[in-house]
């Protein structure tokens, strides 16, 4: 018996337990573990290569657990954007049979691929909340095409019908999270297409594509997510758990990119010096070299 079988049956049997196990056609699973009434619909890609598959609960799911929450998590074998008739039926069924109407809370959540299937889903279930880092609005080409050089893999997906464009069917949800980092061209695209009132922008500078981990080693995805899930806080309230930042290397290192790239020493200089004098006993040579060469062309720009 393979991994991916064995993985299967063991979610099988939890679901048998605990809630239900669902397999939707040959690419899709899904995996409901009932809690309180709070709901988290969650989406994953089965096939991360970083990720064990065969040692691993859908994503989110144990986080979820330890609220006490329900968890509905649903799983993709490969980069299919959830475009599977099997996976839009199980959405109708769900819609159609009050499956989400015993909640008193529920909450779509998911980044970049999954994050687009957040805001696509939610329209199963109206009054919803959404919590998408990174998503893509839709990879329509008739969209897209001329701005979205990425996942060549999935672009003869049909992006029409049901379940197809996150604008228009997270339109009915309470309220729509969308953090995104507007340096990544393509990502802040994608935001722009989001314009309902309901729509909550959280603009996560020099974050990058990978928003979910920057907030993991940040140590505030869990206090993000579940601020999120409980209450219906301001951006304000979000912008300052995101102070955290700060301190971050990988958000230090694209501030300083930025600098070097607009060609600003005197800037450089000044966030170099603020940077290491916080760094305490790390070197941080990349800092160091950077401001030592700014420091050079500001005193190449006195003479």
């Amino acid at each position: 018996m393979n991994k991916r079988i064995a993985w299967a049956d063991t979610l099988a049997e939890m679901g048998a337990e605990h809630g239900f196990f669902r397999q939707l056609g040959d690419q899709h699973n899904a995996l409901y573990i009932k809690g309180d009434k709070t709901l988290v619909v969650t989406f994953d890609n089965l096939d991360d290569a970083r990720q064990d598959v065969a040692e691993r609960l859908p994503w989110g799911s144990q986080f979820i657990s330890s609220r006490g929450w329900s968890s509905l998590g649903i799983g993709a074998h490969g980069w299919t954007w959830y475009r599977d008739e099997a996976v839009l039926d199980f959405f109708d069924e769900l819609r159609d049979t009050g499956f989400f109407d015993q909640f008193d809370n529920v909450v779509f959540y998911g980044t970049s691929m999954a994050g687009y299937a957040a805001t696509v889903f939610c329209a199963a279930a109206p009054g919803a909340k959404v919590l998408a880092m990174n998503p893509q609005a839709t990879l329509d080409r008739r969209i897209t095409s001329g701005w979205e050089p990425r996942y060549h893999r999935s672009w003869r997906q049909d992006f029409t019908g049901r379940y197809s464009y996150g604008p228009e069917q997270s339109a009915d949800a309470s309220v729509v999270y969308l953090f995104f980092d507007p340096f990544v061209a393509e990502d802040a695209m994608h935001a722009a297409l989001y314009q309902a009132d309901n729509v909550v922008k959280i603009r996560c500078r020099h974050f990058g594509h990978g928003l979910t981990s920057a907030f993991n080693r940040m140590g505030i995805l869990k206090e993000t997510v579940e601020l999120c899930v409980n209450d219906t806080p301001s951006a304000g309230l979000i912008y300052k758990i995101m102070k955290a930042r700060k301190s971050l290397p990988r958000y230090q290192k694209s501030v300083l990119n930025m600098l070097v790239e607009r060609a600003r020493p005197l800037l450089i200089h000044r966030y170099c010096r603020a940077v290491l004098e916080n760094a305490g006993d790390a070197q941080r040579p990349h800092f160091r070299r950077a401001m030592k060469q700014a420091a050079k062309s500001l005193r190449q720009d006195q003479l």
